[in-house]
């Protein structure tokens, strides 16, 4: 008898009434899954971006690093809920098997989004291509921001060109 495993899913979203802007990955790699955290990869820029930017220690437990960001005004989460991918590479999503998170929920729990921020553009991708409707619906649009991946893989640009493209989310706040 064979057995279907079942696709891992993504993360909660990390929000509350004060976020203003919405940073959405793609899903979870393969370290993140594992440890359940979200951009856990040591490699990663993600937490020392965010580190520098709101000013909280990136290295801090990660409790506590989620909390910094929603004190900030930033939510978290993935547009997509669950996929079937080899490895962590956004490549590597077999687009037959891509299902896109609640959207439609988050937005009417969290009315005072002012941006829409990705990071990387298979974020983008997926949300224009599937979550777009909603987004266009909203009482009050969301500016939409594509923004360099924090990933290891997105090796082209240095983590102080990282950072500076990542800047534009402070306007937002």
């Amino acid at each position: 008898m064979n057995k279907k495993t079942e696709s891992p899913r993504c993360f909660p979203p990390v929000a509350d009434e004060r976020s203003r802007v919405l940073i959405l990955g793609s899903f979870p790699g393969v370290r993140s899954l594992a440890q359940q955290e979200y951009y856990a990869h040591p490699r990663n820029a993600f937490w020392p971006i965010m580190g520098d930017l709101l000013g909280f220690d990136p290295h801090a437990p990660y409790g506590e690093r989620l909390q910094a960001l929603l004190d900030r005004g930033v939510a978290l989460w993935d547009v997509l809920h669950c996929c079937e991918r080899v490895g962590s590479l956004d490549a590597a999503i077999d687009p037959a098997s891509v299902r896109v998170n609640d959207f439609d929920g988050l937005f009417k729990t969290h009315r005072f989004l002012h941006a829409v921020c990705f990071n990387g553009r298979r974020a983008e991708v997926e949300y224009v291509k599937a979550v777009r409707p909603i987004h266009l619906a909203l009482p009050s649009i969301p500016e939409l921001v594509c923004l360099p991946s924090t990933s290891p893989a997105m090796a082209s640009l240095r983590y102080h060109d990282k950072r500076d493209a990542w800047r534009v989310i402070c306007d937002y706040l």
